[in-house]
């Protein structure tokens, strides 16, 4: 097999692992090298390698799907997948089950063609971008969504969190709150940091508050609804009228914190979540959220990936994409000037 792979790698001026990555089927070969180990398989009476399932894989990496926004991401890029000709394999992680790195070691050993990463760990700027230099000499291509590091050589697929951010503050500033909080998830996250400028930037431009003073309007917490509950109580204890959440299940538990307090949502909190995930329309109230483009985003993470597999590969950058602020039940004309909260227990 070694002297058979020299002798096709001579004839066709390529290296033995491209002539056996052509053999085995899998991506991340130029479709112009793969015609020249074709062609040099015919000269030297070879027969071609036929196509093999494994060859059609696709990896998608994705957190846990208890919020809804990554099953619908997933959704929507295995469609597009599909539609190409592809397989997708969903990997999953789940607290106290396989890590992002055994997921990728499992879809990398399957002999996948690429692999999308959701939310993964290049999103943790505490995390060891290594492991992605790794699948470059594994010659696998991969494309990253929702988190941008400089330091990884790739495309990064992300919504405008900062601008997400202005868009809930000036809402909420519209209906005449002067006093706005942001729940958000651990400060490590790319994304959690996106998110605190834009909503430092949108409440000092639109309230005039200090950057001392609108730097106590953000608590951290976990992505979670128990997350939001707790991040929600803490920011009513210091007179917020309004919390801006960076998730729908931290807003749900937003929503459940006002109501322990014996508060009305709208009437004497407003709640902005974000996503817009699946049936979020349909909670009580009706969430008004800020709504992330995923069908342009996936479908722009797998058209990236097809071009990183054919050997074109698309620019080193991030494709950033403008999200809407979705107006719903949840927000309502902030408190006047002076007037206490009331204390009355929604129905």
């Amino acid at each position: 097999m070694t002297a058979r792979l020299a002798d096709i790698a001579a004839q066709a001026g390529v290296s033995k692992a491209t002539v056996s990555r052509v053999l085995n089927g899998v991506g991340g070969v130029a479709s112009g090298t793969r015609d020249s180990v074709l062609a040099a398989l015919d000269a030297l009476g070879y027969e071609h390698p036929s196509r093999q399932r494994r060859a059609e894989l696709v990896g998608l990496v994705t957190p846990e799907l208890d919020n809804p926004i990554f099953p619908a991401m997933a959704q929507v890029m295995a469609q597009a997948l599909t539609r190409q000709g592809y397989t997708p394999v969903l990997a999953t992680q789940t607290p106290g089950g396989s890590t992002e790195d055994e997921l990728t070691e499992m879809l990398v050993g399957r002999g996948v063609c690429g692999i999308i990463f959701v939310s993964g760990l290049h999103a943790d700027t505490s995390a060891d971008t290594g492991r992605y230099d790794r699948l470059h000499e594994q010659h696998v291509p991969f494309v990253l969504v929702n988190g941008f590091s400089p330091g990884i050589d790739a495309p990064f697929v992300s919504p405008d969190d900062r601008a997400a951010m202005r868009l809930a503050v000036a809402h909420l500033a519209e209906l005449g709150h002067r006093r706005i909080g942001l729940a958000v998830g651990p400060g490590r996250f790319v994304p959690v940091r996106r998110k605190i400028e834009g909503f430092l930037g949108g409440v000092q431009e639109q309230l005039g508050l200090s950057a001392g003073e609108s730097e106590d309007l953000v608590e951290h917490s976990l992505f979670s609804l128990e997350g939001g509950q707790a991040a929600a109580a803490a920011l009513i204890g210091r007179g917020c009228t309004a919390v801006v959440c960076a998730s729908d299940m931290m807003a749900l538990g937003a929503v459940r914190a006002a109501r322990q307090q014996g508060l009305r949502v709208p009437g004497d909190i407003s709640v902005v979540g974000y996503d817009d995930s699946p049936l979020i329309a349909f909670t009580d109230p009706p969430l008004t959220t800020i709504r992330q483009p995923v069908r342009s985003m996936g479908q722009v993470a797998v058209d990236a990936l097809l071009e990183e597999m054919a050997g074109t590969a698309p620019p080193r950058t991030e494709f950033v994409f403008m999200p809407e602020l979705v107006v719903r039940g949840s927000t309502a004309a902030g408190p006047r000037a002076g007037e206490p909260l009331r204390g009355t227990a929604s129905a």
